[in-house]
């Protein structure tokens, strides 16, 4: 890698950027009104820029005979708030009835598939169930996330009582839609060491913020930058699905990039920003101006500093080829996890099929402790247990022994010795943020970027996302929080383009996650950061359960098991604003969230 911009006499690609009518916007059209081939100047080293040659078509809906027609349901058949799956021969659509009104999109969630009818319906848009994106009912884009892509629209109309629904047979099939982008239209008046608009990280953040900005019809240079191999990938399936290959996590194919003029430098580490010249040095020593900055580099995580802790076959899970490394020597061998955090117990419960052995080292007492309170954290252990996971609870590791340089024991320091022939660790993590220590942005005592609720740092034109920022939490007044979940670094990439773009937008979200073992989802909404009691509601022992957390009198964070889509259905409460107290939760009685989408 090194040294890969230097030196090699540049190389002119003709890229023909090929515009789809429907597509073009004034801000992508050349001089004269027609796409046109443009030079672009790279150094030949293609495989840093995933570059193909053929741009893939974003719209092709436009054909006749991709559309069907049908007749779904009586007017009567639907009440106001009501949601309903409808077959239309080659499949089906979501119709919707508020406010009078009806309305059709794909009844697919985008990001996993999960089944919309049966999320939240409220306020002009539907919650899904399992991770909590938002669709806009009327135009079907996404509002919030985990997920890329928005729900086809379809068209609703009433005739002789009867409701039909005119949809293309392919948006059917594909239940997914990507927006309208531009394109860059002036790559030739770029040399290759500037951009207009540099992201640094490639994750979810720095994604999201890229298609942000051609969403909003943004035609200059957009270059993002990652230490990765692989272009941006669905990090979550690295502990939930871990022998999963590169191309099948992918969030975007690489034809995706190409079409829409999105350059991914892989392998590329950047060690230093100038915010005064507008520069970002990288390790190799290669530069690039920009004019907007974005830093979305996630964090880095915490290594074990015992004794022993350079022998092999002891692993940080990072990146896919970590995920099926560990998959392949864990294979009928002893596992030893040290850490209960949502990694090392997602590892955990992955292997417990395929390892002859696998144990779980935590300094807490019981996991998930201090994230969903003792008495859901013992539920969880209690599930593990059951699943053959051994426990080895408030202690740490003191040693790593080996034999012929690989791992062979883990010695913990209650004097406990463990067989294990591969070691996960997963001991949190902190931000990534080392390389501006220099820079004059502001980053707190803790190494986090602190950013305003525009995601905006205390430099002009310099934004940051994601697991390296903290920033104001509107649900807890304001609250300079850190929230390292895939579904706010989506939020806070979308954010931070547009505020880039000069729109104003401020970040108002529900915070929203979840966890899988076992076959069983955890999921969680709010911030329940210095929680003071949790009520129940539910069999904890049964794994069918909600826990509200409380703070003071206020309700501020809700999690359930097999409790869908209740967790949906109370961040719609929080999103809309309002205050759910501990005296609603603590009878039992749920009618405060009763009614739409119920």
């Amino acid at each position: 890698m090194g040294g890969c911009f230097s030196k090699p006499k540049p190389v002119e690609v003709k890229i023909e950027v090929v515009i789809p009518e429907k597509e073009r916007s004034k801000e992508e059209m050349s001089p004269n009104g027609k796409a046109s081939p443009l030079i672009y100047k790279v150094n030949g080293t293609a495989r840093h820029y995933h570059l193909e040659e053929h741009p893939i078509a974003s719209n092709p809906y436009h054909n006749p005979k991709d559309v069907v027609e049908a007749s779904v349901c009586h007017v009567k058949d639907l009440e106001n708030g009501q949601m309903r799956e409808v077959d239309l021969g080659c499949g089906k659509a979501l119709l919707i009835k508020e406010n009078g009104e009806f309305h059709a999109v794909g009844h697919k969630c985008p990001h996993y598939g999960a089944p919309l009818v049966k999320g939240v319906l409220s306020r002009g848009r539907i919650r899904c169930p399992w991770h909590g994106a938002c669709f806009n009912i009327s135009t079907g884009d996404i509002e919030d996330f985990p997920g890329l892509d928005s729900l086809p629209r379809f068209q609703v109309k009433i005739e002789k009582e009867k409701v039909y629904i005119r949809a293309s047979k392919q948006a059917l099939q594909t239940q997914r839609r990507t927006k309208v982008m531009a394109k860059c239209i002036s790559l030739s008046n770029y040399n290759l060491s500037s951009t207009n608009v540099l992201i640094i990280g490639a994750g979810a953040a720095g994604l999201l913020c890229a298609e942000t900005l051609r969403q909003e019809g943004f035609s200059d240079r957009i270059v993002m930058c990652t230490m990765d191999r692989h272009l941006p990938y669905d990090r979550p399936k690295l502990s939930k699905s871990m022998d999963s290959h590169p191309e099948q996590i992918a969030l975007r194919p690489k034809e995706f990039f190409r079409s829409y003029d999105i350059e991914v430098l892989t392998e590329m580490q950047v060690a230093a920003v100038d915010v005064k010249s507008k520069t970002a040095v990288f390790k190799d020593g290669f530069k690039m101006e920009y004019n907007k900055l974005m830093i979305a580099t996630g964090n880095t995580p915490k290594a074990l500093s015992c004794k022993g802790k350079e022998v092999e076959n002891v692993f940080n899970i990072r990146t896919p080829e970590d995920a099926s490394r560990v998959v392949k020597l864990a294979t009928s061998k002893n596992v030893v996890i040290v850490g209960a955090s949502f990694l090392g117990m997602e590892v955990a419960a992955y292997l417990t099929e395929r390892a002859h052995s696998v144990s779980v080292v935590e300094l807490e007492e019981v996991p998930f402790k201090k994230f969903f309170g003792e008495r859901v954290g013992r539920a969880v252990m209690k599930m593990f247990e059951s699943n053959r996971v051994k426990f080895y609870m408030q202690t740490e590791v003191s040693e790593l022994r080996e034999q012929e340089s690989k791992l062979k024991e883990v010695v913990l320091k209650s004097g406990k010795v463990l067989r294990a022939d591969v070691c996960v660790v997963g001991i949190g993590a902190v931000p990534a943020t080392g390389f501006l220590k220099q820079s004059g942005i502001n980053i707190d005592s803790k190494g986090f970027i602190v950013v305003n609720k525009m995601m905006q740092t205390n430099i002009p034109g310099v934004f940051a996302a994601g697991d390296a920022v903290t920033f104001p939490l509107s649900l807890r007044n304001n609250k300079k929080v850190n929230v390292p979940h895939w579904q706010m670094a989506h939020m806070h990439g979308r954010v931070a383009a547009l505020n880039m773009l000069a729109h104003g937008v401020e970040l108002s979200t529900v915070p929203y996650l979840w966890t899988a073992m076992f076959g069983k989802s955890i999921r969680y909404a709010g911030h329940g950061e210095g929680f003071d009691d949790v009520v129940i509601q539910g069999d904890l022992d049964e794994l069918k359960f909600v826990a509200f957390y409380t703070k003071s009198d206020e309700v501020v964070a809700v999690a359930s098991m097999n409790y869908d889509p209740i967790v949906s259905k109370v961040a719609e409460v929080l999103a809309a604003g309002r205050t759910v107290r501990k005296r609603d939760v603590e009878t039992g009685d749920m009618s405060w969230l009763t009614g739409k989408g119920s």
